[in-house]
């Protein structure tokens, strides 16, 4: 699909892989409406893009769909939805308040559901495409992320179930499943990434292969892509994984 032209709603845009993906594709010519929790970062963004600012927290009820109406209020239709907001909690699952797991499920699940709904009809007339931000959390499980790993299952498979659904329309969908990545978000969910390796991975390396996903059609895309590797591993030999698992972690 065309970059240049296209009308693009970047959720999750106020820092991180969302701020990147909104720099990425303003500078491939696309019109791109930029969604985020603060304001203050939006606007800042806006002023260096030239993207609209629409500050919006998806952790609300009906959050998506109020979204979407504002959206399409300003545009007949959305060719590319990226729906990048994402929220994580780490510790044990026994001692994760009620209102953090809800949160979770919101941000992360329910409010990109929302927004898909939201704007397939016009998809369905005119083609589109839409891009899921995943996390290797969802495709493997992480321990003491479970609410989030599981947050990340869900929305991986609704992607991947929507893909063969939606083809005969021209819509095409594409899941970037990122591991460890220089963001805000480790700070965000109460713990920062301690380990020496893998390394944090720079924001932009995950738009440009959503910008390529997206471009190419390409159903998933890895970043970094020996990720593939524990994933097959999991899915081949799950006792083997398991045991590795528990080992390194």
């Amino acid at each position: 699909m065309r970059l240049t032209g296209a009308v693009v709603l970047v959720t999750g845009a106020s820092s991180g892989i969302g701020a990147a993906v909104v720099r990425r594709l303003t500078r491939a010519g696309s019109r791109v409406l930029a969604a985020g929790r603060d304001p203050e970062r939006l606007a800042r963004l806006a002023a260096e893009t030239g993207a609209a600012a629409l500050p919006a927290d998806l952790a609300r009820p009906g959050a998506g769909r109020d979204l979407a109406d504002r959206v399409l209020d300003r545009h007949p239709r959305v060719d590319v939805l990226v729906n990048n907001a994402g929220v994580g909690w780490a510790g044990r699952f026994a001692e994760m308040p009620d209102t953090v797991a809800d949160e979770l499920l919101a941000v992360n699940l329910r409010a990109p559901i929302e927004l898909t709904r939201a704007v397939l009809p016009g998809m369905r007339r005119h083609g589109g495409h839409l891009a899921f931000v995943g996390s290797i959390a969802g495709r493997l499980g992480v321990a003491e992320e479970a609410v989030y790993a599981a947050s990340k299952a869900g929305l991986d498979i609704f992607a991947q179930s929507l893909r063969p659904e939606l083809a005969r329309h021209r819509i095409t969908v594409s899941v970037v499943v990122p591991g460890v990545v220089d963001t805000p978000f480790f700070a965000r969910r109460g713990q920062a990434y301690r380990r020496r390796r893998p390394r944090p991975l720079p924001p932009e390396r995950v738009a440009d292969a959503l910008a390529d996903a997206i471009v190419r059609d390409r159903a998933e895309v890895y970043v970094p892509g020996w990720l593939r590797l524990p994933v097959a591993v999991r899915g081949l030999q799950p006792a083997v994984y398991r045991r590795l698992a528990a080992r390194f972690g």
